[in-house]
């Protein structure tokens, strides 16, 4: 499992929730329960991270920051 800061919220638009990755760009997955969101966004950033080794490109490392919404 990778510890990433996640920010999950809800499409009503989609219906469905929403994950997405800051500290990779355009890591973005969902699914219709919050539980198959992040599941699916574990997927996803294996798959950022297998794209940006075979590409030589950077893999930043996780930050561990805390978000503060007001």
């Amino acid at each position: 499992m990778y510890k990433y800061q996640l920010f999950m919220y809800w499409s009503e638009e989609d219906q469905v929730f929403i994950v997405e990755v800051p500290e990779l760009p355009g890591c973005v997955a969902h699914g219709n329960t919050q539980i198959s969101a992040l599941e699916n966004i574990q997927a996803a950033i294996q798959l950022w991270i297998e794209t940006a080794q075979e590409f030589g490109d950077p893999i930043p490392q996780p930050h561990y920051q805390r978000l503060i919404m007001a």
